[in-house]
């Protein structure tokens, strides 16, 4: 590939938003593998299901106590240094989970170690890929971007299942989390060769692309002026993040009190609905991974439409309409489908019923982090971080919690419980105001 010429448009900021899909696919095709490979790895290592249930609980724990560290990395340093050492961080740490030996008398706190290691290092991924998105896409393709940004989640918890299941079938459940290392260190070197921090840096980006860029962007400030020479950089290191404004957002507030609520209900899904049917709704291994990837296409769909939608609608009627009504409506619906799902008799359509749950609350997944773009500004990555750790939380709770409602009081109840915490999720979303960013300047000018 050579340099552009002035005269010809190029779409660099859509083949880098890509990547940042595979690599999104690649960091939870390395979560959720623990899920699919739970059950030999609990035998091997003499595991009940609480103690199994607390590796996804310090994972989550790693990965929510750095998400703020993560995006104040990601807001002074850029997001193509950052990011590309988050992806070699996860994959050592995928690979020495594997490695633990089953012969230690108590093997539990290196496994412990090894996963909250791991979820710290992939903290840095969607902070980093939301201060691209603030410097690289324009407010009104943020949220078919972040929707295919996501859209990698439900593709890589989809392929989990079938690959896993074949990996460990053929070459024992170890060659997995290994395999899994690889393809990430892999994505991680490309995306730190092809990638820039800005756009201004990138030698492939033509001219009219930039122009699109920065007119889309709308900021009225000397660092994304029309006149920025090309290569010239932000300068985030001389960046103090506005923590005082960013803890007193109601904005703030709001959507991290529904990103809570919302990691809850999808971690149903990633640490528990494999197992769920194998073990509630009687389905052998084969059956297991083909039912268990519904919620993760459903996913994926769920993260383009409402990405699309949502632009669409911030176009033609309002942000508030295109942000915040397809966050409400999509948790919403979710809620009902958990809802009902859990007290279908028949397994299968349980199963689909379920996975609507799944691709209803991926309706909303653009809008959080479109609107925390929109909201921070230059200081996306380390408002979404923030965000972030409230989702990651909300998982954390349920990794632990699901099990132990489901012990007390039964599978379905631990269904409902989430399904009430979607409502709760959307009820939140109906008083945001999409419009009150941390500058003010931003807000004019957009």
């Amino acid at each position: 590939m050579t340099p552009q010429s002035p005269e010809s448009s190029t779409h660099i900021r859509w083949l880098l938003i890509g990547w940042l899909f595979v690599l999104s696919a690649v960091a939870f095709l390395d979560r959720v593998n623990l899920s699919v490979a739970g059950t030999h790895l609990a035998a091997d290592y003499h595991l009940g299901d609480v103690q199994f249930g607390l590796l996804s609980t310090v994972f989550l724990l790693g990965y929510a106590l750095l998400q703020t560290p993560a995006g104040w990395l990601a807001d002074r340093w850029g997001p193509r240094r950052v990011l590309a050492g988050g992806v070699i961080w996860w994959g050592v740490f995928t690979a020495l989970t594997a490695a633990v030996p089953t012969g230690l008398r108590n093997p539990l706190p290196l496994l412990l170690l090894a996963r909250f290691l791991l979820g710290a290092g992939e903290a840095v991924m969607y902070p980093c890929s939301n201060q691209f998105v603030a410097c690289w896409i324009p407010t009104q393709e943020r949220g078919l971007a972040n929707g295919l940004i996501f859209a990698g989640v439900g593709v890589g918890s989809a392929a989990s299942p079938s690959l896993i299941t074949y990996i460990m079938i053929y070459h024992g459940w170890r060659s997995s989390f290994w395999i899994c290392a690889l393809l990430g260190l892999a994505a991680g070197l490309v995306w730190f060769l092809a990638s820039r921090d800005t756009p201004a840096q990138h030698p492939l980006v033509s001219a009219s692309e930039l122009a699109t860029i920065r007119t889309g962007l709308a900021l009225e400030n000397k660092q994304l002026s029309s006149d920025m020479p090309r290569g010239s950089d932000r300068s985030n290191a001389s960046r103090v993040v506005p923590w005082d404004k960013i803890l007193k957002h109601r904005e703030v507030r709001l959507i991290t009190f529904s990103y809570f609520c919302y990691g809850y209900v999808a971690w149903i899904f990633f640490a528990w609905f494999f197992i769920y049917l194998a073990r509630v709704r009687g389905m052998n291994l084969k059956s297991s991974a083909f039912y268990g990837t519904l919620p993760f296409l459903a996913m994926a769909v769920g993260c383009a439409v409402g990405g699309s939608v949502a632009d669409l609608l911030t176009k033609r009627v309002s942000r508030r309409a295109g942000r915040c009504g397809v966050a409400a409506l999509g948790l919403a619906l979710s809620g009902a489908f958990l809802a009902s799902g859990s007290m279908v008799d028949n397994a299968p359509l349980a199963s689909v019923i379920l996975a609507g749950g799944a691709g209803a609350l991926y309706l909303s997944q653009s809008s959080f982090w479109a609107i925390s773009a929109d909201i921070g500004g230059p200081f996306s990555g380390s408002l979404s971080g923030f965000m972030n750790m409230g989702g990651q939380l909300g998982g954390a709770v349920t990794a632990s919690l699901t099990p132990f409602i489901a012990v007390h009081f039964g599978w379905t109840t631990s269904f409902l419980v989430a399904a009430a915490l979607a409502l709760l999720s959307s009820a939140a979303w109906l008083v945001v105001d999409p419009d009150r960013p941390l500058d003010p300047v931003t807000s004019r000018a957009q």
